[in-house]
C-alpha cells in the first residue's frame, strides 16, 4: 500500500501535499483510515455544546476542536428515512426509493437494492463493514420482503427497524443480523456502543480497515435517560431535562467508543464524521433558525457536521461552505482516491478539498437541494448564501379535519382527568404528539392520528406528476431566520435558481419508483 502523502501527491499534486498538516505518524500511515459515521436521531442545530447548545458533550466537543466544524451543514432531509438514504448513497432519497419516513408493516418503501451504498463501495475496496442502531430504511416483515442491511454492503448488523421500544430504556426491539435479541438492560445508545466494542473486539480482521456505521436513536421519543443524568438538567419529569439527558448520554456512550478505536489503532488512521439526521422537534433547540424538524426551511434541515482525522485534517477549524450529508459518499471516495459509483447521478459533492485546507479547489456540481412531498415548503435549493423554497401547487389527500378532531379529543380526555398539565409538562399538545403521552387511551389517539398522518403510496403518482406554485427567496447571510422574502426584489436571482431547482425536480422525479402490491419491487 502507499503511504498518505503518495496518495495524496497522485490526488491534488506535490506542491499543496507539502502545505497539509502531516504528523510523523500519519506519514506512516496506510492510505485507508478506519471511517466511522455517528449519527444522532432528532438532534437540533443547538443542542451540544460546540453548536453553542445547553447540553453537555466534552466527547463531540473534543472531536470538533480536533479537526473541522460546519457552521452551514445539512441533514439529507427534514425526516428520519429520507435523510439516512441521501447520506448512504449521496443522492436524493427520491431517487434512492424513500419518500418519507418508512413505516415497514404498511408500506413496500425501502432503500432500493439497486442503490450503491458507502458500505458497498467500501466493502468493495477492502473494508469490513458494519452497522450499528437504527436503520429506518426498511426492514422485511410477513407480507412485504424488503433488503436488510446486508443487502446493502454490511458484513454485521444490530438494528432496529424504526425506534428503540418502548424507550432507549431497556429496549426489546434490537435485531442482530435478523435475529431478534430480545430484552437489552440498559440505555439504547450505551447498548449500541457496547455492540460497536464486541464487534471491534470479536469480528474486526486486524489486516482490514472498518467501516463502523453508528446510528444512535437518542433523542428521538419516545425519551429515557438516567435518572442522575436527567438532574443535572432539571426535574424528572421535565421533557426538556430528559431530552438534554439524553443527548448527554449519548455523548458518553461516544467517549467510550473513542476510547477504544485510540486502543486498536492510532487516531490518524480514523476518519470520524459525526451529524444528525434531521433537525430537532423542539423549536427551543434549532437557535434561531425558522422550522423544526419535518420543514424545509433551515431550521429542519440545519444539523451538526463535524470532520476528525488528525494529521490530514487540521485541527480547530470552522467551516462556513455550505455543506451536507449528501456529500459524505463523494468525500469519502475522494479522501481515499477511489471512484464513485458509475453510471448514476451522484447528487453530493467532494468536500475533500475544504477538509484538507484547498478550499480554492473545492467547487459544487449542483446546488443543494431537498424535496420532501409531505413538507411545506415541499422542496429548498441552497446556492451560496441564497435559499429559495417552493411550495407544491397540488394537495396530498390527508384527513386533516379528523386529526384535529384527534387532537381535540386528547385535549379535552385530558382535562376530564385532570393530567393535561401533567402531561404537556410546559409544552404543548403539538409537540406531545411527537413525543407521546403516558395515559395509554391518550396514546392509542395520538397512534391513529399519526397513522393519518402517515405518507401513503398512492400518492406517488401525484407526487411525481406535480408541480410547484409558489417560489420564496432569502439571503441567508443577512436574514438566517428566513423572515424577509426577496422573491420581488431580486427577480433575475429567482429566476436563475427557480430554474435550476426545476431541472433537479424534473431529474429526480424521472428516477423516482412507484410501489405496488403486485408487481416486482425496483
Amino acid at each position: 500500500m502507499y503511504k498518505r502523502r503518495d496518495f495524496l501527491k497522485t490526488m491534488i499534486g506535490a506542491a499543496a501535499v507539502s502545505a497539509l498538516p502531516f504528523t510523523a505518524a500519519a506519514e506512516d500511515k496506510v492510505k485507508r483510515p478506519n471511517i466511522v459515521v455517528l449519527l444522532a436521531d432528532d438532534l437540533g442545530y443547538q443542542d451540544i455544546g460546540c453548536y453553542g447548545g445547553p447540553v453537555k458533550t466534552p466527547a463531540i466537543d473534543l472531536l470538533a476542536a480536533e479537526g473541522m466544524r460546519f457552521t452551514d451543514f445539512y441533514s439529507g432531509a427534514a425526516v428520519c428515512s429520507p435523510s439516512r438514504a441521501t447520506l448512504l448513497t449521496g443522492r436524493q432519497h427520491l431517487r434512492a426509493g424513500v419518500y418519507s419516513w418508512i413505516h415497514d408493516h404498511t408500506q413496500n418503501s425501502h432503500l432500493l437494492p439497486r442503490e450503491v451504498t458507502i458500505a458497498e463501495m467500501l466493502k468493495t475496496n477492502g473494508y469490513q463493514t458494519a452497522h450499528l442502531g437504527k436503520w429506518h430504511l426498511g426492514l422485511p416483515t410477513r407480507d412485504r420482503p424488503k433488503p436488510t442491511p446486508a443487502d446493502h454492503g454490511f458484513d454485521y448488523w444490530f438494528a432496529t427497524g424504526n425506534n428503540a421500544h418502548p424507550s432507549h430504556k431497556n429496549p426489546a426491539n434490537f435485531l442482530r443480523n435478523g435475529k431478534p435479541a430480545g430484552r437489552i438492560e440498559g440505555y439504547s445508545c450505551q447498548i449500541v456502543v457496547d455492540e460497536a466494542i464486541l464487534w471491534l473486539d470479536k469480528n474486526r480482521n486486524p489486516d482490514k480497515p472498518f467501516f463502523l456505521n453508528v446510528w444512535f436513536h437518542e433523542p428521538h421519543a419516545p425519551l429515557a435517560a438516567p435518572d442522575h443524568i436527567v438532574s443535572q438538567y432539571g426535574q424528572q419529569n421535565d421533557p426538556s431535562a430528559v431530552y438534554s439527558a439524553a443527548i448527554d448520554n449519548t455523548d458518553r456512550a461516544i467517549a467510550r467508543l473513542l476510547k477504544k478505536l485510540r486502543q486498536i489503532d492510532s487516531p490518524e488512521n480514523a476518519l470520524i464524521v459525526y451529524s444528525s439526521d434531521n433537525g430537532s422537534y423542539r423549536a427551543d433547540r434549532v437557535g434561531t433558525l425558522r422550522g423544526i424538524k419535518g420543514s424545509n426551511f433551515d431550521g429542519g434541515l440545519r444539523v451538526p457536521g463535524i470532520f476528525h482525522w488528525p494529521g490530514m485534517i487540521a485541527r480547530g477549524q470552522v467551516a462556513h461552505t455550505p455543506a451536507g450529508q449528501v456529500d459524505l459518499l463523494p468525500t469519502i471516495c475522494g479522501l481515499l482516491g477511489i471512484d464513485k459509483p458509475a453510471g448514476i447521478q451522484v447528487d453530493g459533492s467532494d468536500l475533500s478539498p475544504l477538509l484538507t485546507g484547498h478550499k480554492s479547489r473545492f467547487s459544487r456540481h449542483q446546488p443543494l437541494c431537498w424535496i420532501l412531498p409531505t413538507s411545506a415548503p415541499t422542496a429548498m435549493l441552497r446556492n451560496g448564501n441564497y435559499s429559495l423554497v417552493a411550495y407544491r401547487a397540488y394537495e396530498l389527500p390527508k384527513d386533516h379535519k379528523k386529526m384535529t378532531e384527534l387532537m381535540k379529543q386528547i385535549e379535552n380526555m385530558l382535562r376530564s382527568k385532570g393530567t393535561l398539565a401533567q402531561e404537556i409538562r410546559g409544552s404543548t399538545l403539538q409537540a406531545q404528539m411527537f413525543e407521546g403521552f403516558k395515559d395509554n387511551e391518550a396514546e392509542k389517539l395520538r397512534g391513529e392520528y399519526i397513522r393519518l398522518n402517515m405518507f401513503q403510496e398512492s400518492w406517488i403518482p401525484a407526487i411525481k406528476s406535480g408541480t410547484y406554485a409558489r417560489f420564496e427567496l432569502y439571503d441567508l447571510s443577512s436574514d438566517p431566520q428566513q423572515t424577509t422574502d426577496l422573491s420581488k426584489q431580486r427577480p433575475e436571482i429567482l429566476a436563475k435558481l427557480k430554474k435550476r431547482l426545476l431541472e433537479i425536480n424534473t431529474s429526480v422525479m424521472a428516477e423516482a419508483p412507484e410501489y405496488t402490491f403486485k408487481k416486482k419491487m425496483p
